[in-house]
């Protein structure tokens, strides 16, 4: 026991341990959000169709399909517009008063939704509206978020806070889409969203006991010369780009998670309750990686790792888009968590490691764009094949492309491929 609450170093840290507990609770709610607001879309646009003129054929698309990539859409914008503002606060204000801003604006936008569906004037309009303002609030937060973990725990341990930080997620993912599916099978969608809605407080409190109050960066400010500075070197670090190519590239065209209702209503047949539970197998598969990665010792040959485990994600998710058995189904999309999150942990360190405090905020912000940007264009465009060519297909050529892209970065960017760990590419840096 002993050993593995060494192993769990990061959580010894009261900053880090307050913070990890917040974002928890936080994330639970957003994951049950973000299965309401895909249900309810699909819900109210199932069985609508529309006519699109294509080289001057008409052509009947289904619109409870486009309508789940248009929610793609309206979310990249925003942090397109916002996540570079997002990388310069985080560097040149308080962290940890940004989050809190962040989280007020998130609960407000989760408040507006939950009485806007419980009074009956919601519609798939207000539902993308507010959906894009909060996808701005966390284009705005991330940055401030990511960065402030190297400075509430030593950098020998930063490795393990990554670990951990990715069980948030993964945990939420399971919880949330579980809770949530009951809860929409039996009451008003609308009480998704005011759970939503409380959770954001369990973040505020958390980042309020934080005794770290950030540090203003020497030389940082507000302006373009500030995100010039962060481009430049985001883009300059081959080894970075090289990673935030592979993960643009993988959510890009390995959107799966974005046509679960269409494979658990149309193809499965399980309805909302299979839905629920079919969403908590990718969780699942990256919890128990996760949990793996966090008790043991850092891995050797961490680059070969984290090219194999995008391809695995990638094959996993073409076998998932032709499976017609539930079961099958759910072990492939418990594979492709398994494979993200030990490429998550993976990039995560080596960016972390390899950018100054004073830069760590924007070049999360750059980062952001490719983590974030590329699943939600992921959805528009698997949203539009899908519409097109049906679900299956759309899921299937994603993970094909995907495996065909990562073998194109492991030959274009070979640092990544003779990457070790990540003790080795500090000495690097510091010499």
């Amino acid at each position: 026991m002993a050993r593995q609450l060494t192993r769990m170093a990061a959580l010894r840290y009261r900053d880090f341990r307050f913070l990890w507990l917040g974002e928890m609770v936080s994330t639970t709610g957003s994951q049950m959000q973000l299965f309401a607001i895909n249900w309810h879309v699909f819900e109210l646009l199932r069985g609508q169709t529309f006519t699109v003129n294509i080289l001057g054929n008409l052509v009947e698309m289904g619109s409870e399909a486009f309508g789940l990539g248009m929610l793609g859409l309206v979310r990249v914008i925003p942090i397109v517009m916002f996540a570079l503002v997002g990388g310069i606060l985080a560097d040149a204000l308080d962290r940890r008063r940004v989050m809190l801003w962040t989280r007020v604006a998130s609960a407000a936008i989760a408040a507006v939704l939950t009485w806007l569906t419980l009074s009956d004037q919601i519609d798939v309009t207000a539902i993308y509206l507010l959906t894009a303002l909060g996808a701005a609030a966390t284009a705005l937060d991330s940055p401030a978020r990511q960065s402030i973990v190297a400075n509430l725990v030593k950098p020998r341990h930063l490795s393990n806070a990554i670990s951990l930080n990715t069980l948030i997620f993964q945990i939420a993912t399971i919880c949330g889409p579980a809770v949530a599916g009951l809860l929409v099978a039996q009451f008003n969608i609308g009480l998704v969203y005011g759970i939503n809605t409380v959770t954001f407080f369990a973040a505020i409190i958390a980042i309020w006991l934080i005794r770290h109050q950030g540090k203003m960066t020497v030389g940082a400010g507000i302006g373009w010369r500030a995100l010039i500075d962060g481009i430049r070197f985001t883009f300059g670090t081959r080894i970075i780009m090289g990673t935030m190519l592979l993960d643009f590239f993988a959510t890009l065209f390995s959107s799966a998670r974005t046509m679960l209702p269409i494979v658990a209503g149309d193809i499965l047949g399980v309805g909302a309750a299979g839905y629920g539970l079919l969403a908590t197998a990718q969780p699942i598969g990256a919890l128990l990686v996760g949990l793996i990665m966090s008790l043991r010792a850092e891995m050797k040959r961490q680059g070969l790792i984290l090219l194999l485990a995008v391809a695995v994600y990638g094959l996993a998710t073409a076998v998932f888009g032709i499976s017609t058995s539930f079961a099958l189904s759910y072990f492939m999309f418990a594979l492709t968590g398994a494979g993200d999150t030990v490429s998550m942990v993976i990039r995560g360190t080596i960016r972390q490691l390899m950018t100054p405090d004073e830069l760590r905020g924007r070049m999360v912000s750059v980062n952001m764009m490719f983590f974030m940007g590329g699943p939600q264009l992921g959805e528009l465009e698997a949203g539009l094949v899908a519409a097109l060519f049906g679900a299956p297909f759309a899921i299937f050529s994603g993970g094909v492309a995907t495996v065909l892209l990562t073998a194109w970065v492991a030959w274009r960017y070979p640092s990544i491929r003779r990457y070790n760990n990540a003790h080795d590419l500090k000495r690097k840096r510091a010499t």
